[in-house]
């Protein structure tokens, strides 16, 4: 492993998560505000073959996932290309996707060929007039035959992301658990995390350990291993087809397995989620700066990174603190 990927706390990032667009075709109440966003410039949005040549650097150097978000990735025109020319990328071992899965099901046939290897879908509900109002669009019925055409592909290890807040759908927790005696997914229970514009309060946060309870009173749940990077804790009720994980940003951090960067869709580097320092690769690549110049910037900001973050500790003044709507830095 390259240095230029190792902080100051000897944590190697292997994983990188680049955001492709700002644009989405739904209006999560969780993710951003009524009114939306202000979107960059078309101007200042990484091309793909910018994409593709920072992606290099950064596999170069030892990441092994790609990890893409938005946004909504599926927005993004020339996405089959890109995801074609990541998958190339020698060392490359996990091409990922978060999702929504509006129009997954008649592309991902596609995309899979192409090299997609993994894939998260967004369903916060499963409900079809719920998912309405969370996402402020019709869909649910699409989202499904998303999941449905995963399945059909053979996506193993499908991961279903739920953002859980207090008095809108935590009274699903039990549904979700029991959908899973028959689906194949490991649904992923979310805490509600605050950036700019979504309205985060700590009442709507349900904690971990709650949730955990709550799921427990109904049915037996085994604890599975984790792997030294995991941001999931999982869990499966013996015998069934799927799992459960709780990813606890909240109130039980990660930190010190985090293994992450992101790209976002502007070309700014965010060695933390909720850091709100932000480095541009964007201009030095644009202004002609050799693979070495732009190493050297991704490790100064990489050995920048704090120690930790996330937790409950942190949860009041996180809320505090500016960060960017969670739409424009990839969740």
């Amino acid at each position: 492993m390259s240095h230029v990927l190792t902080d100051a706390f000897g944590r190697t990032h292997t994983y990188l998560r680049i955001s492709l667009t700002e644009r989405c075709n739904l209006r999560c109440r969780y993710c951003m505000p009524e009114e939306g966003v202000q979107l960059k410039p078309k101007e200042e949005i990484l091309t793909l073959e910018e994409i593709h040549y920072l992606a290099r650097l950064f596999v170069r150097e030892g990441v092994s996932k790609i990890r893409l978000t938005g946004g909504e990735p599926l927005v993004r025109k020339g996405l089959e290309h890109l995801v074609a020319s990541l998958a190339s990328l020698p060392g490359l071992r996990t091409l990922a996707m978060t999702t929504n899965a509006i129009g997954l099901a008649e592309r991902l046939p596609v995309l899979k060929e192409a090299g997609l290897n993994a894939l998260n879908i967004s369903l916060d509900t499963l409900r079809p007039e719920r998912f309405a109002f969370i996402t402020r669009r019709p869909g649910f019925e699409r989202v499904l035959q998303g999941i449905e055409k995963a399945l059909e592909l053979g996506y193993e290890g499908l991961k279903i992301n739920c953002v859980v807040l207090r008095g809108l759908n935590d009274d699903e927790l039990l549904d979700f658990v029991a959908w899973t005696e028959h689906m194949p997914v490991e649904v992923r229970f979310i805490e509600y995390m605050p950036f700019d514009g979504n309205g985060w309060e700590d009442a709507y946060l349900v904690p971990y350990q709650e949730m955990l309870k709550r799921i427990r009173e109904r049915f037996p749940l085994e604890r599975l291993e984790d792997g030294p990077h995991a941001t999931s804790k999982t869990y499966r009720v013996p015998g069934f087809a799927g799992r459960i994980g709780f990813i606890t940003s909240m109130t039980e951090h990660f930190c010190a397995g985090c293994n992450r960067l992101r790209l976002t869709a502007d070309g700014h580097l965010k060695v933390c989620l909720f850091d709100q320092r932000e480095v541009s690769l964007r201009d030095p690549l644009r202004q002609g700066a050799s693979d070495e110049a732009l190493l050297e910037i991704i490790s100064a900001a990489v050995k920048r990174k704090a120690a930790r973050l996330g937790g409950q500790a942190d949860r009041f003044a996180l809320a505090a603190k500016r960060n960017r709507p969670m739409i424009l830095i990839g969740g």
